[in-house]
């Protein structure tokens, strides 16, 4: 394996891990989000979660830029890109102020329960073929 090659392979993996805990993030707001409507029936704090994960969502190229430089120059402009949708997605949610929009960031109309989301979807792609 070259230089070049284990250069990009440690950069996809920081990627990826970054990517893995932003996912672990999402998935802990969106879990709260769901106690604190279903369990407590806390609509205040429904509505802060999502905000929290719009937010969240919104300031993922600065978040990201860190891990991204480790990229090949060549592989970064389309992750960039990727994250920039994701951000742009999240801040037009936040901009309208729709709870069911913020909610529903990451999740496709045919997204079924248990699936992962764009996000997921998107850290599973830099995971290194066996």
């Amino acid at each position: 394996m070259s230089d070049n090659d284990r250069e990009a392979r440690a950069g996809r993996q920081a990627v990826r891990h970054w990517l893995e805990d932003m996912c672990t993030a999402v998935r802990d707001i969106e879990r709260e989000a769901a106690d604190a409507l279903h369990d407590k029936e806390d609509e205040t704090a429904y509505r802060e979660a999502m905000r929290r994960k719009a937010l969240l969502l919104a300031s993922l190229p600065d978040r990201g830029r860190d891990a991204v430089s480790l990229l090949p120059p060549q592989d970064r402009t389309p992750v960039e890109e990727r994250l920039h949708r994701f951000a742009a997605s999240a801040a037009n949610a936040l901009s309208i102020g729709s709870v069911f929009y913020m909610s529903a960031l990451l999740y496709p109309e045919d997204h079924a329960p248990g699936e992962p989301n764009d996000l997921e979807r998107f850290a599973a792609s830099f995971t290194e073929p066996a």
